[in-house]
């Protein structure tokens, strides 16, 4: 009887993806190196100002990626949840720290590989540096369109564009943590939902 094949790791699939259907040699050597971390509610996958040159894969859950203040204020760059992948790029260079930190909102299971082993990977293979590439250029449409939104939208423009391209993942997020990363407090991001919801009951 032959045993089942365990299915692919959410960091195989997304780097398979990536790659653009070329096989990516020597995965064993990654799939070694691989490691899985689960993180309850409040928890931390890094904190903000620490060297740590890791990429992490979002098996399941969901995590808020944060700038904290001197003054210990919070700002939420962006949220990462199933399928998604995250890392510092300032930590990634040799001597580099992490510039945020990043924060269970639910339980999470993430997967992490040291960025060196993927670097060294994409010196020696096409593949590998085809999707490493691909993935920044993921990570950078990410950057460019929270830019455009921050700088080109309101606060009601931003909150219809976060539901109306993530409808789920919007319910899933409190307000509170929503607000942090539209630029309003809690209280003017109620009021902006409220407007909405009258504005769709019309």
């Amino acid at each position: 009887m032959h045993a089942t094949p365990s299915p692919p790791s959410t960091f195989q699939t997304l780097l398979a993806s990536a790659a653009g259907g070329m096989a990516l040699p020597e995965w064993p050597r990654v799939a070694r190196a691989l490691e899985v971390r689960r993180i309850e509610p409040g928890g931390t996958a890094f904190m903000q100002g620490v060297e740590h040159p890791y990429v992490y894969a979002v098996d399941s859950g969901l995590l808020k990626l944060s700038y904290l203040g001197e003054d210990g204020t919070e700002w939420i760059k962006s949220f990462a949840h199933e399928g998604r992948f995250f890392a510092s790029i300032a930590a990634l260079a040799p001597g580099g720290r992490t510039s945020f930190m990043v924060t269970a909102i639910e339980p999470s299971v993430l997967e992490r590989i040291d960025y060196r082993l993927l670097a060294a990977l994409a010196r020696e293979h096409l593949a590998w540096a085809t999707a490493l590439h691909a993935l920044t250029l993921v990570f950078a449409a990410r950057k460019e369109e929270r830019e455009r939104e921050l700088l080109t939208l309101d606060a009601e423009g931003r909150y219809r564009a976060f539901c109306g391209a993530q409808p789920e993942l919007a319910a899933r997020i409190p307000q509170k943590d929503l607000a942090r990363h539209l630029g309003v407090t809690p209280v003017g991001l109620n009021r902006i939902v409220m407007r909405v919801r009258r504005a769709q009951g019309a």
